[in-house]
């Protein structure tokens, strides 16, 4: 049974792959980070559990089909094997919204998912990955400790969040990208008070 505090959690688009204002809609769309790659293979080596919860309202909006999602999906998985590494669960929202489901980010449905198809009784100490605030709020509710990267919209959401008062980045952590957050997390063993590197920054 995987360990809380041996879960990182990632958002898709932006974290993982280039993302898209015009939605990623099919496989030929699909612009996986090498990088990004590369670091779920390593964290996988290194003995931690990795898992995918990615929003996808594409499908609600008719802009591609769940059969096009599997099989990027499916590509994902072979690409992190073909690195030595492996994702255990990825968890999806088809929904737009305005459906009124519970799994859509900043809801926390896809992370209990996770939760519930690694048999854990909790996220808390797992680590969850996005670019946005939504990623960051669903991942609070459920306890993770939370790291925006700057890749996709994360460089904006950071903007943004500075600018507007008193919504800062509470409690996240912020690097360039999953590749700089591994490094980080690999370097600093169990520990939670070794200090950052420079290019990582703690609000």
């Amino acid at each position: 049974m995987p360990l809380p505090d041996r879960l990182v959690i990632l958002d898709r688009d932006g974290v993982i792959n280039h993302d898209s204002d015009n939605y990623v809609k099919s496989l030929k769309e699909w612009t996986p980070y090498p990088s990004s790659i590369t670091a779920i293979a390593r964290l996988s080596r290194a003995g931690w559990t990795v898992a995918v919860a990615t929003n996808q309202s594409g499908i609600a909006r008719g802009y591609y089909d769940e059969e096009a999602l599997k099989a990027i999906h499916a590509r994902l998985h072979e690409l992190v094997r073909e690195a030595g590494g492996e994702i255990a669960h990825i968890a999806y929202c088809p929904h737009g919204p305005e459906d009124g489901c519970r799994c859509r980010k900043p809801l926390p449905g896809m992370l209990e998912e996770i939760r519930r198809a690694l048999g854990m009784k909790n996220l808390e100490s797992s680590w969850m990955v996005g670019d946005s605030q939504r990623d960051l709020k669903a991942g609070k509710i459920m306890g993770c400790r939370t790291v925006l990267v700057r890749t996709g919209k994360g460089l904006r959401t950071e903007q943004q969040s500075m600018e507007q008062q008193g919504k800062r980045l509470e409690g996240a952590k912020v690097f360039d990208d999953l590749a700089t957050f591994v490094d980080w997390l690999l370097a600093r063993g169990d520990s939670d008070e070794q200090s950052c590197p420079a290019r990582q920054t703690a609000y």
